[in-house]
């Protein structure tokens, strides 16, 4: 039996603390995702193994419940990289290059992990606020904690924020390509079903009014999976980005950057991260409490 420690997730006032759980980082995760499977070797596998076509809800509710268990999971965050792990054991195949892959080949599976970093960091210039030099170096290491939980190697990532631009931009410049994968989740007018998640009404309401939603609705992603994606990474991959598209993502994004800090805890931060902040609190005024002189 092994001996070393269990790997932990970022600590509690850290910058993906804050980041992760708010609901802004909702719109960040497409890119991030759809520079994953840039790679194409990710793509090959999510396009043979993944049921991202046949239920998207299901995977994307199961992917957003896993990432906030990374950072927020505390001890269940370790058994959720092993479940991750063991899921990915069998997925292999053939990449667009034909070359043979697997999942767990640590260069597929660090790029996998990877691609949140940059994402992150450009998007929250966006949304939220720039990063200053010292907020970056903290992202990284947090984003290396995770990586840890995850499973992987010191090895197989690079272990400096220095260290990690020269092994981004090879990737780019070697690996990326627009995969089969990529177009689909840029695609205008890619067929998705309703969503079968939430209250009875709500999803008796949206199936109703589907055929008139999915196509504004899948413009508005494309717009948001382009646009928050680093301008180097998209130039890679080969998606189009006008600047009457950058003024009016500028616009969007000053308007999320006003409202959603002024909005109810409940509203601002997804679940799992609203309970991990009233947690945290919770331990701190009875840590505070105990210290208190009798």
């Amino acid at each position: 039996m092994s001996s070393e420690p269990e790997p932990v997730p970022p600590p509690p006032g850290g910058v993906l603390w804050s980041l992760s759980g708010d609901v802004r980082a909702l719109l960040m995760l497409p890119a991030a995702l759809t520079l994953q499977v840039a790679h194409p070797a990710v793509g090959a596998g999510v396009d043979e193994h993944s049921v991202f076509r046949t239920d998207p809800w299901g995977r994307g509710e199961r992917s957003l419940s896993s990432l906030q268990l990374w950072v927020y999971g505390g001890a269940e965050a370790a058994q959720e990289g092993r479940r991750l792990r063991r899921l990915h054991r069998t997925i292999q195949g053939t990449d667009t290059r034909g070359r043979p892959y697997h999942a767990l080949s640590p260069e597929n599976y660090a790029w996998v992990h990877a691609t949140g970093f940059p994402v992150y960091r450009h998007a929250a210039r966006y949304l939220i606020r720039p990063l200053d030099g010292d907020q970056e170096r903290a992202l990284y290491r947090e984003w290396l904690q995770v990586g840890r939980v995850l499973g992987i190697h010191d090895r197989d990532m690079p272990q400096t924020i220095e260290e990690f631009w020269p092994y981004y931009r090879a990737m780019l410049a070697e690996e990326i390509e627009r995969t089969v994968v990529v177009d689909e989740l840029v695609a205008p007018r890619t067929p998705v079903p309703p969503p079968d998640r939430g209250p009875l009404l709500l999803r008796v309401l949206l199936r109703a009014l589907w055929p008139v939603l999915l196509v504004p609705l899948a413009r508005f992603r494309r717009f948001l999976t382009i646009g928050l994606m680093p301008r180097d990474a998209r130039e890679a991959i080969g998606l189009e980005w006008t600047d009457g598209q950058e003024r009016a993502l500028r616009r969007f994004c000053a308007v999320a950057r006003v409202v959603v800090p002024v909005l109810p805890e409940r509203l601002r931060y997804l679940p799992r991260a609203r309970r991990a902040r009233a947690a945290h609190r919770a331990a701190e005024a009875r840590r505070r409490a105990g210290a208190m002189p009798g």
